[in-house]
């Protein structure tokens, strides 16, 4: 990978995600996702970042199978995390690393939020720094197509 090419990601949120900045505000603040997006195109302006968000769990899904010549998705599945073989199989099919994110500790929350559908199928787990979670999976994979020079493979 040269230096000048830039790493597309792909975030996509799923179920009650859309809400972030007004859904409960004592676990997930007070900002929302669309201000932190923005932020986070600031700190990272060679990475190509494009966003996702759906309450539909096949969409969800859909939208993982169809990143296609992307160099990674960085997926908070929501409540899908704990329930969904669909989107687990989805992100088992992706030609790309897949960095499952949360914005809340989940091992400190409740048991059921501690079991993940997703965290096996997944390059990596990140849980608990608020929307940072997902400033520390961009520079994973920038630290991970740095230093492996990895492709996206072409479909």
């Amino acid at each position: 990978m040269s230096e000048t090419e830039h790493i597309r990601i792909l975030i996509v949120n799923g179920v009650n995600l859309g809400c972030l900045g007004t859904r409960e505000v004592n676990v997930y603040g007070s900002v929302s996702f669309e201000e932190h997006l923005s932020e986070m195109r600031e700190r990272f302006p060679q990475t190509e970042i494009s966003y996702f968000q759906s309450d539909r769990e096949g969409e969800v899904a859909e939208a993982i199978t169809l990143a296609r010549n992307l160099h990674g998705i960085i997926l908070n599945a929501g409540a899908y995390t704990h329930t969904s073989v669909v989107v687990a199989d989805a992100v088992r099919a992706a030609k790309c690393p897949v960095v499952e994110v949360h914005i809340s500790n989940l091992f400190g929350r409740e048991q059921y939020r501690r079991n993940s559908m997703l965290s096996s199928a997944c390059a990596g787990f990140i849980s608990g720094f608020g929307l940072q979670s997902y400033d520390l999976a961009v520079e994973a994979l920038l630290m991970k197509f740095r230093h492996q020079a990895i492709k996206p493979q072409l479909v």
